[in-house]
């Protein structure tokens, strides 16, 4: 999920209902690529909002680049700490509360992808 809480206009929450859009969002911006809503890069680029990566953005990465399905990302893939570092973006910390959580959920897929990314103010 991808959370803005400092924007109230509609056209920030882009994918907020998509569980993947969190990790899309990361790469597009890394990648400078054009999908990237307006809304949300100027949210990222906000100093006042804070930027959060979970563990489950990077295991998504790696997984789909594992598998073939990011070939693109490959030098994220390899280290994608360190480019959440680069990107001045922090790592979100999934907690025991929040794991049990996602543990109850139905299908094992919407569980890892619950908390892709945020966006905070600061």
């Amino acid at each position: 999920m991808l959370f803005l809480s400092r924007c109230r206009k509609r056209s920030c929450w882009h994918g907020k209902n998509d569980p993947a859009a969190g990790t899309h969002i990361f790469l597009w911006w890394l990648f400078d690529d054009s999908r990237l809503p307006a809304g949300i890069r100027r949210a990222v680029e906000d100093a006042d909002n804070a930027v959060l990566i979970s563990a489950a953005s990077v295991w998504e990465i790696t997984t789909k680049f594992r598998l073939g399905k990011l070939p693109e990302a490959a030098a994220v893939a390899k280290n994608v700490p360190l480019w959440i570092e680069k990107a001045g973006f922090a790592p979100l910390a999934v907690s025991p509360a929040h794991a049990q959580l996602a543990g109850a959920w139905k299908q094992a897929h919407d569980a890892l992808a619950a908390f892709p990314i945020q966006i905070m103010s600061r």
